[in-house]
């Protein structure tokens, strides 16, 4: 692949990037947003994304294209930010959705507690996903690297992500970016097929 065709830009507030953000972070989840919001959930998410302050918001993503199409995507905040955002974006555009996202929430609870536990100082990775097909491209090196240098502009002092431990892929080009693993979810009782990585990196 021609890396000087890689290009990595910031997010327009459009549905139709919308739509790319849920089916990029849905796939990033293993499948999460759909079981959350139903089979609509790239429309609620596309509804929601154009909104500022919420952390599904354009302003928190970027975008990477190969030969004028879009290919990958990440998203990520600060601690800082993360501390102001709302769900009311999300709940609203869900309608009578939130319900069973609410349902979602409360079920997931001791799951979805892990993002309360963002250190100050630290940037947030919370989604990068790339097309299938492009994996091993060195694209997801590419957005690892914009992805740092927005961490460094925010004033961060360290990169941080929770990655499952099914994705060892994604776990090997996190270690190759110089993360360790910090801390696991859950700590002491075993989950079948459920455990995170806690991965930092000092900036």
């Amino acid at each position: 692949m021609d890396q000087s065709s890689i290009i990595i830009r910031a997010a327009n507030p459009t549905f139709n990037e919308g739509l790319a953000c849920g089916r990029y972070l849905d796939q990033a989840a293993e499948g999460f947003f759909h079981f959350m919001l139903g089979g609509r959930f790239a429309h609620i998410i596309a509804k929601a994304y154009s909104q500022p302050d919420h952390s599904y918001s354009y302003q928190n993503v970027s975008f990477v294209e190969y030969d004028k199409r879009i290919v990958g995507m990440a998203l990520g905040f600060t601690a800082e930010q993360y501390r102001r955002f709302s769900d009311e974006p999300l709940k609203k555009a869900a309608g009578y959705r939130a319900l069973r996202m609410t349902a979602v929430k409360i079920l997931c609870a001791p799951m979805l507690r892990i993002i309360e536990t963002i250190a100050d100082g630290d940037f947030y990775l919370l989604s990068m996903a790339i097309d299938k097909e492009l994996r091993g491209e060195g694209i997801g090196s590419a957005l690892m690297d914009s992805i740092e240098e927005r961490a460094r502009a925010s004033g961060s002092t360290r990169l941080s992500l929770d990655v499952s431990a099914k994705n060892a892929a994604a776990r090997r080009l996190y270690e190759r970016r110089g993360m360790t693993v910090e801390s696991q979810w859950p700590k002491r009782l075993p989950i079948p097929g459920l455990r995170f990585y806690r991965m930092t990196k000092a900036l």
